[in-house]
């Protein structure tokens, strides 16, 4: 029987579909991409203008490629199954380039999609193996170029002129761009004041159907303040409103002995219409509005969905299909079956005479599928107890979106009343409306409510009482009210994938990255979590304004969008990859090159301010530091000890979150990006960072993350300890260092106490004056050692303990803990070497040298034949090293934990 290797990007994704294709089949996870350009060079061919690439297998990925390598060579067929998108693709042919060694591995190898991971999908999908794609693979490889170019030739720039460590990206750069000018707009704004005013009426001794009317113009002419213009110069009204308080008073006194007739009243009905199953932009917007999920939350979820969830004896189910699409089109085969559920379980009349049917942006037949359940049959309520907390929330949303893109339309019954107010004062008629809606049927809104299109309270709000056959109507009170226009909001996570869809800015697949990288570096902050505002930074409003003003061409968003266009051309096969890139590097390079001599140098800002320094008197400068502007003193000398250092924080400079979107936000949480679960806070050998809850699970979630610098110092604040320091009596406190916690003086530096774990009652063996303490190597590992050092040199690996040997009467013993427990053992456990110390040959003293400078070495001239055994065991081993416990590690420290009981280490001594 011929055994055939298949390779996934996942385990998870590996765990699930290895069920479906038996026991004739391998299934092994790559781990995502196994190759990349490299990290130290730019790796791509400019010279000749090829562009192209040098791949290197991915840092660490090594020994996982050569693990693949050797099951390829066992297989007779090799099957690449990553993900059916320009990204699985490209993963498939960095495979392929490793595993087609010959002409006859390659001959083995097929490329294999599916969109859906059910027994069905992937059992068909081997039926239908293909070729690798080139054109999903040159679409990629493109992409990752061009954000090479950028990021490698831009950021150099940033390091000079601004701050080292800096980066510039392609997409990222766009989306900064859009929160900066946002605002910008929102500090230019000016507020437009305008009032409105309602009526309470009821109909002529009925007061029981009072309703509200609202005030929209004056005979025939509508009422309206002007409120600018737009982008294109077109002026802007606010309707239905007056001017100011003046206007107001006036209209309010002549309303004050009008006669109120009712002109007309007119109903119609309204349908509104199911919206299309979710793409991936529709997705990440709804998780964040409706479930408070960021992007990368969303897409951590959905991915797990998508790769299986286990749900109960069906074992490992994939629940959604591929999350990452345009497309709102569906399977003819998932239509029925959700055509068949509403009618057998909402009723006929929740069912259409035919299926409700969705385009996309583009008129050809997307290659996937909208976002939908695998199994209608599968209601949330169903698999509920076999899902977590956030997988059934965004389970719900999917499926309930998906079923209710196949229902009828919600049906609306409204009214609208035309009212008439002639002022007995000035003979004027003054026009009101009032309107109201009354649902008459849910549709599907019964299982789906749009956030989108969700409004605050209006006029339809309401429902008018029954007005038939009423003229005339009274006045129970008019409320008018004084507004100023707002500022356009700041962008959320939501608004933020929204503008960046209108406008094509990068693709659905890419928003998570976008998102978390201009988080990540800092250019621009959220304070409240996945609803709230993104503020940019000083440092992100610096690098932006640096990059559009040097940049215009390549950082500008009509470019960015039409790049996009372009790439979509190059998948398509309808554009050549390398025709792209010389078009972008042709202006790139001119830009490039006008930006290297002109682009203007932060580092050397000084901005005079006007100021005068609050301890000299001398002028105040605005320079720029390592944390962004500040104001100094301009008396400040370098060379100049005594000359004034006076500085202070230019807060102008900083985002402003006392508003009230970030001060009403909750605090900010991790999400893992594979699982989505929130991440938890760890302390490692190599200190602080978050991981997946998922660690220790089967199959593993292994996300974890570095902690900012600014996160990394709030965590390593010193900590209280409620000790005194022996020597200046401050309190000690408890620190984090290089090699993990330790407690010192809080008197640092003037007092350099640091607290030491001392054996008591124990001097050292060797010098008999110093104490033995605890020390940690830089590698994490334990010893202890004498306090006397370097006068005396005694270590061991082993924990000393003050009991002489029952055996060879050594002054001391040594503790070791194995697997097999916590034992005693004498020092004396090996031979010891007897030494003597011998000049070197040819180290006579130098002619008139005053003292001869003599070489030595030593020499064994004797050993102890017999080592003591004594040996006793007095305990149980602790529990092992756990991830929880100790962090990631390198490979080479898991062996050495991972040694045999009888795996022996020479003490030290």
């Amino acid at each position: 029987m011929s055994k055939s290797l298949v390779i996934v990007e996942s385990p998870a994704k590996a765990k699930t579909i290895g069920k479906y294709l038996g026991k004739d089949f391998e299934v092994q996870a790559s781990i995502g991409h196994i190759m990349d350009l490299p990290k130290n060079d730019i790796g791509v061919e400019l010279e000749k203008r090829t562009f192209e690439p040098t791949l290197i297998v991915s840092p660490g990925k090594e020994k996982l490629v050569d693990a693949l390598k050797k099951a390829a060579l066992k297989a007779d067929h090799i099957y690449l199954a990553p993900d059916p998108d320009r990204e699985g693709e490209a993963i498939a042919y960095h495979l392929a380039m490793q595993l087609g060694i010959n002409v006859a591995q390659r001959k083995k190898i097929r490329r294999v999609t599916f969109n859906e991971i059910t027994k069905k999908a992937v059992q068909e999908a081997f039926k239908h193996a293909r070729d690798i794609d080139q054109d999903l693979v040159d679409a990629q490889q493109t992409r990752r170029v061009l954000d090479r170019l950028v990021g490698y030739q831009v950021s150099p720039l940033l390091w000079d002129k601004v701050r080292r460590g800096l980066s510039a990206g392609r997409v990222q750069t766009v989306a900064v761009r859009l929160i900066v000018e946002r605002e910008r707009e929102i500090g230019a704004f000016k507020p437009v004041e305008y009032w409105t005013l309602d009526a309470q009426l009821h109909p002529q001794a009925e007061k029981a159907k009072s309703f509200t009317a609202k005030f929209v113009g004056v005979d025939g002419e509508p009422a309206r303040v002007g409120n600018g213009v737009d982008k294109e110069g077109k002026a802007q009204f606010i309707s239905n409103a007056l001017p100011d308080s003046k206007a107001m008073d006036a209209v309010v006194a002549a309303l004050e002995t009008a006669r109120w007739t009712l002109t007309s009243v007119q109903s119609k009905e309204m349908q509104r219409r199911p919206v299309s199953p979710f793409i991936t932009s529709q997705l990440q917007r709804d998780a964040s509005t409706k479930l408070g999920f960021n992007v990368r939350r969303t897409m951590g979820v959905a991915q797990r969905l998508y790769e299986g969830v286990e749900v109960g004896a069906e074992g490992t189910v994939g629940l959604i299909t591929y999350m990452r699409t345009d497309s709102p089109r569906c399977s003819p085969e998932s239509i029925e079956a959700a055509r068949g559920w509403i009618k057998s379980t909402l009723g006929a009349k929740y069912l259409p005479a035919a299926a409700n049917a969705y385009k996309g942006k583009k008129d050809a037949q997307d290659a996937h599928e909208a976002i939908r359940p695998t199994d209608i049959n599968r209601t949330p309520e169903s698999i509920a107890r076999y899902l977590s907390d956030e997988q059934l929330k965004l389970y719900t949303l999917i499926w309930r979106r998906f079923v209710a893109s196949q229902m009828t339309p919600a049906v609306y019954d409204v009214t609208t009343a035309k009212i008439a107010a002639v002022s007995a004062k000035n003979g004027k008629s003054y026009d009101f409306r009032a309107s109201g809606s009354v649902m008459r049927f849910d549709g599907f809104l019964k299982l789906y409510e749009v956030s989108e299109d969700k409004k605050d309270e209006d006029d339809d709000s309401q429902k008018l009482p029954s007005l038939d056959g009423v003229t005339t109507l009274e006045k129970e009170k008019l409320n008018s009210k004084q507004s100023f226009t707002q500022p356009p909001p700041r962008y959320n996570e939501a608004s933020l994938v929204k503008v960046l869809e209108e406008r094509g800015v990068g693709r659905p697949s890419t928003y998570a990255s976008i998102i978390n990288t201009i988080q990540d570096r800092e250019y621009v902050v959220k304070p409240g979590g996945p609803r709230g505002p993104f503020y940019p930074t000083e440092i992100g409003v610096v690098v932006c304004d640096l990059l559009v003003k040097n940049f215009p061409y390549i950082f500008d968003t009509a470019y960015t969008a039409k790049l996009e266009l372009e790439l979509d051309e190059v998948e398509e096969g309808k554009e050549k990859w390398t025709d792209l890139l010389k078009g972008f590097y042709g202006h790139f390079e001119e830009e490039l090159k006008v930006a290297e001599h002109e682009m203007e140098s932060i580092k050397a800002m000084e901005i005079q301010t006007g100021e005068k320094c609050e301890l000299c008197g001398s002028p105040l400068l605005l320079k720029w530091g390592k944390f962004g502007t500040f104001f100094a003193c301009s008396a400040y000398n370098k060379k100049d000890k005594n000359s004034c250092t006076f500085t202070k924080e230019n807060t102008a400079g900083k985002p402003d979150l006392n508003t009230p979107e970030a001060q009403e936000a909750e605090q900010n949480e991790e999400y893992c990006d594979n699982c989505g679960r929130v991440m938890v806070l760890r302390r490692g050998l190599f200190g602080p960072f978050m991981s997946c809850p998922g660690f220790n699970e089967d199959p593993p979630c292994k996300t974890i993350r570095k902690l900012s610098q600014k996160q990394q110092q709030k965590l390593n604040a010193p900590q209280p300890t409620g000790e005194f320091c022996p020597l200046c009596s401050k309190e000690l406190v408890l620190r984090q260092g290089s090699y993990g916690e330790f407690v010192s003086c809080s008197g640092y530096p003037k007092c350099k106490y640091v607290k030491q774990n001392l054996i008591e009652g124990m001097k050292c063996p060797k010098c008999g004056v110093g104490d033995l303490a605890e020390r940690k190597a830089r590698r994490g590992n334990i010893f202890w050692g004498c306090t006397n050092y370097p006068k005396c040199d005694f270590t061991s690996n082993y924990k000393p303990v003050a009991k002489k040997c029952p055996k060879c009467k050594s002054p001391y013993l040594l503790e070791k803990t194995l697997k097999s427990g916590v034992f005693l053992f004498c020092p004396n456990s090996k031979p010891a070497a007897v030494e003597e110390v011998v000049p070197k040959k040819g180290a006579a003293a130098k002619k008139g040298a005053k003292k001869a400078a003599v070489k030595v070495a030593t020499k064994v001239v004797a050993a102890v034949t017999e080592p003591c055994e004594y040996e006793k065991r007095i305990g149980d081993a602790p529990p092992p090293p756990t991830f929880e416990t100790h962090g990631p590690v390198k490979e080479r420290e898991k062996q050495d934990r991972e040694r045999e009981d009888d795996a022996e280490l020479q003490p030290v001594s």
